[in-house]
C-alpha cells in the first residue's frame, strides 16, 4: 500500500482519492489530472484486499479509482468489500483494456462508471459528478431516516395519548376519509385502525342522530373560517354501549390546497357522569335546603302551637282558678282546698308541657346523662304522645360517645320515630342501642307497612335523606330495609368517637 497522505486540511478542492491499482505509474498520471484541475489530493493506492481494509478504516474517502484487474485484485472484488461495508462512495472503474459486457456488469453490479486510461478527459467531471450524486444520496437518506424518526417518534406518542389520534380528510359532500389513526381506536371504538381507515363512515354511523347536526355545523365551520372544532357528543359502540365523546382538531392546508384535520378524539363519559351527578347533588341539595327551612317554620309552628294551646289554655285556666278562690277566700275550706287542688294540678300539667316542649327542642337529659338516658327518655314521651308502643329491646348505659356524635344520632332517633309516626301505619317500634367493638350501633325497626326500594330514591324522602347525610357525617353507615313478616328496618353503625376517626383522618 503506497499513499500521498497528507494532514487532514479540507478546503475548498481538497480530494480524498483512494486508488485501487498495481500500476504506480498509472496511479501518478491519474493524480496529475486531479492537480492540473486545481484540486489538493489526499491519495492511497492499494492492489490487494487487506491493504483495502485497512485504508478503508484509516480515512474517509470521496471516489474510489479502480483497475479492472490486477494480478492480486480485482474491481469487482473491491466493489463488494465496499458494499458489504455500507460505503456508499462513488466507484469508477478505469482500465486500459475492458469489454463492453463487462464494464456493464459492473454498473449493473453498483459501479457508478468506467473509464478508459487513454481517454482520461472525463475523468475530473465523472468523479465530480459522481461526488454530487453521492452527496445527493446522502441528503435524500439523513432526510429519510429523519422523517422515518419523526414517525416512530409521532407513533409512539399518538399510541400513548389517551384516545384516538387522527388525521382527516372530509369531503365537501361531508364524507370523511382518515388518513391516519391511532391505536387507541381499538379501545374508544373497539375497531382497529385498519379497519377505520377502509371505512370511515362508520364513525360517523356511531354519532347517536340527535348529536349528528351539531358535528356538521362544527366541521362546516371550521372549514369556512379555519378555526378549531371542539365538539362534544354521543357515540354508540357495536355492543351498543354508548360514550360521550370529544372531538378536538385543527385545520391544515396542504401545497396542494387540500385541508386537512389532525387531532383527537378522548372518551369524557366518566366526567360527563360526574357533571351530571354533580348537578344532581347541587338540585337535591337546594331541595333539601327548601325542606330544612320549611321544616323549620312548621316547627316553629308547632312550638308556638304548643305554648299557646296547651301551656296558654294552662295558664287562662290558671288565673281562672286564682280569680274564683279570692271570691271564696271567706267561703268554705273545701271548695277552696278543691280549688287550690285544681290549681295545684294546672300547674304540673304546665311544667310537664314546658319540659316535654324543652326537651324536643334540646334535651338537658342528653347532656348531663348521655345517649342512653336521653333515647328511653324521647321513647317514652313518643309513646305517651303518639299512642304506639315502643319497646326499648337493648341500650346499652355504657355508651359514650363525643358530644356531637350523640347529639347526631339522638336527632336521627327524633327523626326515625316521626318519620314512623307520620308514614308507618305501625303499632308498634322496637328500638336497640349498642355498642360493638368501635362502632355504636342504633336500630329502629316498626311493624308498619314497610319501605319498598323506591321509596329510597324518592325526590321528597327529605326524612331518610337527612339520616344518611347525618350518618355520612359521622363516617358511618346507612341500611333501610323491609322487614321480614312487614315493617321497616333502620340500621346505623358510626363511630364511638369522631375525635379518633379525625385524627386518623389527618
Amino acid at each position: 500500500m503506497s499513499d500521498t497522505l497528507a494532514p487532514d486540511a479540507p478546503g475548498p478542492h481538497t480530494l480524498n482519492v483512494l486508488l485501487i491499482e498495481d500500476s504506480e505509474d498509472d496511479a501518478l498520471l491519474l493524480l496529475h489530472r486531479f492537480r492540473l484541475a486545481g484540486y489538493q489530493v489526499h491519495s492511497c493506492r492499494v492492489d490487494n484486499e487487506h491493504d483495502l481494509r485497512a485504508a478503508l478504516g484509516v480515512r474517509t474517502w470521496d471516489v474510489v479509482l479502480s483497475d479492472h484487474n490486477m494480478p492480486q485484485f480485482s474491481a469487482m472484488a473491491a466493489l463488494g468489500i465496499l458494499q458489504a461495508q455500507g460505503l456508499d462512495l462513488p466507484f469508477i472503474i478505469v482500465s486500459g483494456v475492458i469489454e463492453e459486457d463487462l464494464a456493464v456488469a459492473a454498473m449493473r453490479a453498483g459501479a457508478h462508471d468506467y473509464l478508459g486510461k487513454g481517454n482520461l478527459d472525463r475523468l475530473v467531471p465523472a468523479v465530480e459528478r459522481e461526488m454530487r450524486e453521492a452527496r445527493n444520496r446522502a441528503e435524500r437518506h439523513s432526510a429519510l431516516d429523519a422523517v422515518r424518526d419523526s414517525e416512530a417518534r409521532f407513533r409512539a406518542l399518538a399510541a400513548n395519548i389517551p384516545g384516538m389520534v387522527f388525521q382527516l380528510l372530509r369531503h365537501d359532500d361531508g364524507g370523511w376519509r382518515f388518513l391516519f389513526v391511532s391505536e387507541g381506536c381499538q379501545a374508544l371504538l373497539a375497531l382497529k385502525p385498519a379497519e377505520l381507515i377502509a371505512q370511515p363512515q362508520r364513525f360517523l354511523d356511531m354519532v347517536l342522530a340527535e348529536d349528528m347536526p351539531e358535528l356538521n355545523r362544527a366541521m362546516q365551520h371550521s372549514a369556512q373560517t379555519t378555526s378549531t372544532v371542539n365538539w362534544e357528543g354521543r357515540i354508540r359502540l357495536p355492543d351498543s354501549d354508548v360514550k360521550w365523546v370529544n372531538l378536538r382538531s385543527s385545520p391544515r392546508q396542504l401545497s396542494s390546497g387540500v385541508t386537512i384535520w389532525e387531532g383527537i378524539v378522548s372518551n369524557i363519559t366518566q366526567s360527563k357522569l360526574t357533571e351530571r351527578e354533580l348537578r344532581q347533588s347541587r338540585g337535591q341539595l337546594a331541595e333539601l335546603s327548601s325542606h330544612l327551612q320549611i321544616a323549620k317554620e312548621e316547627e316553629r309552628e308547632r312550638i308556638a302551637r304548643d305554648i299557646h294551646d296547651e301551656l296558654g289554655g294552662l295558664l287562662v285556666a290558671l288565673k281562672f282558678e286564682v280569680s274564683l278562690l279570692a271570691t271564696k277566700t271567706g267561703g268554705d275550706p273545701d271548695a277552696i282546698r278543691k280549688r287550690a287542688d285544681s290549681m295545684g294540678k294546672l300547674v304540673d300539667d304546665a311544667i310537664s308541657t314546658v319540659g316535654r316542649i324543652a326537651r324536643e327542642l334540646r334535651p338537658g337529659i342528653l347532656k348531663e346523662f348521655g345517649l342512653a338516658p336521653a333515647v328511653e327518655s324521647h321513647a317514652e314521651d313518643f309513646a305517651g304522645r303518639t299512642g304506639l308502643k315502643c319497646d326499648l329491646l337493648c341500650i346499652d348505659h355504657d355508651i359514650e360517645p363525643d358530644e356531637e356524635t350523640a347529639i347526631a344520632l339522638f336527632r336521627v332517633f327524633q327523626e326515625a320515630l316521626t318519620n314512623v309516626s307520620k308514614h308507618a301505619q305501625a303499632h308498634k317500634v322496637e328500638v336497640r342501642l349498642t355498642q360493638e367493638d368501635d362502632d355504636i350501633v342504633l336500630e329502629i325497626a316498626d311493624d308498619g307497612r314497610g319501605l319498598a326500594p323506591a321509596d329510597l330514591s324518592k325526590p321528597k324522602s327529605f326524612g331518610l335523606r337527612g339520616i344518611r347525610e347525618r350518618v355520612a357525617h359521622l363516617n358511618g353507615r346507612f341500611e333501610a330495609s323491609a322487614r321480614e313478616g312487614g315493617g321497616t328496618r333502620l340500621l346505623l353503625r358510626v363511630p364511638a368517637c369522631r375525635r379518633t376517626v379525625l385524627e386518623f383522618a389527618r
